[in-house]
């Protein structure tokens, strides 16, 4: 039986999904590409804005009536947004069969099991029926839930891997559902993570990215400090450096407040810790930072970025903003494209505010009109796209380090891979080179993505080796 699985947001999504496929294709299905090809759709959902959800309901709904002749096909929303809707999809969704939330995820390819087994019952004893849905809502927490999410099916030659060290969130920012549909922090411990990296890196990884909702508070109620007063995190991240054959790692998405002393000096003495920090400001106005429940000002978070880059030198700095917060008035929106420029930041991630159901910022008074919030929006992102290319621009003529991850997305014939500061370099190459890492000149920029040629050894072993070119 053919699956079709598409997840929805971030990066520990886009985790949970893996673990999914993987062990549906463990009892024997087959992934495919094509919802109208499958025997089985499953949608991993977010919630964070309501766009992505609306993306999610419109696909299932598109779906369904494609396959409308196949009550057989078993439909099923995973993740975020079924954690938080739960039994009501059901009703919104009619031909809908799974519900499955995010401390569940392992338990899905049961449900698929029963769900397959029941509906070929229905078809044998009822013969050909337009409705053969069968409804499972298990939305339910569970204890140990974050250790579930450990097993990689890797790609051949697949180099850079996500490894989740935690679920959850206590922060309750006042714009945010996520510590209601990942419930409360609870971190992996930290010999499970380093055994899961070892793992990967016998199997050819080089890179890992450490994954949490706030991955730099990872451990603090579970784990003690060190006795150098180091916290849970960074010694997870002394352990996971000390692995041998790792080349790289990453971490997302922190929060301000994690960035204590002891982590600002592992940037100075972790080799494998890349020149990279993604570091939400959200906004640049200490009133409406504090109307969203962040925990710092502007300064602090300017003193950080300051500490972050004497601690190493060319880093780069990316963000998230929101604009359009309840009560933002002209002079905060103001603030903050002025704190944008003074992070100088080498990308960030601009998002129109969006309500969510249950959160405090959702009943604030002053709500913006979508108006506004795409007129700041389209202004801030003209701010980080000069900032973008003044950043991108300099690597030009430079010799840089990538790890060659496979094709480009926008031109197959060519190959794609990040620098340790995260920037994508396209370059023409060979499928040998795909999970390698190597020197690649930059040549020119578009602002967001580098592009390259291989250094000359590299070149010179290509052309002895009778293999087909990546190249346009």
């Amino acid at each position: 039986m053919k699956v079709y699985l598409k997840t929805y947001g971030c990066q520990m999504n886009e985790r949970d999904s893996e673990q999914v496929m993987r062990d549906l294709l463990a009892r024997g299905f087959e992934r495919t590409s094509r919802a109208e090809d499958a025997d089985v759709v499953l949608l991993n959902t977010c919630s964070v804005r309501d766009m992505a959800e609306q993306k999610a309901l419109g696909k299932m709904g598109m779906v369904g009536a494609r396959n409308r002749g196949r009550p057989e096909v078993v439909y099923g929303f995973l993740g975020c947004m079924a954690q938080a809707r739960g039994e009501s999809l059901l009703a919104e969704v009619p031909h809908l069969d799974l519900v499955v939330g995010t401390q569940k995820f392992h338990r899905v390819a049961d449900h698929v099991d029963a769900a397959v087994a029941a509906k070929r019952r229905k078809l044998t004893l009822e013969g050909a029926i337009d409705d053969l849905r069968f409804s499972v809502v298990d939305v339910g927490e569970e204890d140990g839930s974050q250790n579930t999410i450990r097993e990689h099916t890797l790609a051949p030659r697949q180099a850079a891997a996500f490894v989740s060290i935690m679920q959850g969130c206590n922060m309750h920012c006042t714009y945010c559902i996520v510590p209601r549909t990942r419930g409360a922090e609870r971190g992996r411990p930290i010999a499970d993570v380093v055994a899961e990296v070892r793992s990967l890196v016998e199997r050819g990884v080089k890179e890992v990215t450490l994954l949490g909702q706030i991955v730099n508070l990872y451990g603090r109620h579970e784990f003690p400090k060190s006795a150098s007063g180091a916290s849970p995190f960074v010694q997870l991240l002394e352990a996971v450096n000390a692995i041998d054959g790792l080349e790289r790692i990453r971490f997302t998405s922190p929060h301000p407040i994690g960035f204590r002393r002891d982590l600002v000096d592992a940037f100075a003495r972790l080799e494998k810790l890349c020149e990279h920090v993604h570091f939400p400001l959200q906004s640049g106005s200490n009133r409406i930072l504090k109307a969203m429940h962040r925990g710092y000002t502007v300064e602090k978070y300017l003193d950080l970025l300051a500490e972050l880059r004497a601690a190493r030198p060319g880093i780069a700095i990316t963000t998230d903003i929101i604009v359009g917060f309840p009560g933002e008035t002209e002079e905060d929106y103001a603030s903050t494209r002025a704190s944008v420029e003074a992070a100088d930041f080498h990308n960030a991630f601009v998002f129109r505010y969006s309500p969510r159901a249950e959160t405090p910022a959702a009943e604030m008074a002053a709500q913006h009109s979508e108006e506004t919030k795409e007129l700041r929006n389209h202004d801030l992102l003209a701010v980080v796209d000069k900032l973008a290319r003044k950043h991108s621009g300099a690597y030009v003529g430079r010799a840089v380090e990538v790890l060659c991850e496979g094709p480009s997305k926008t031109n197959p014939l060519r190959l794609s891979g990040r620098t340790r500061t995260n920037k994508i370099v396209v370059f023409e190459g060979r499928p040998r080179h795909v999970g390698e890492l190597f020197d690649v000149r930059i040549m020119h920029s578009s602002g967001f993505t580098l592009y390259g040629d291989l250094a000359p050894d590299l070149h010179a072993s290509t052309e002895a080796i009778a293999e087909p070119a990546l190249s346009s």
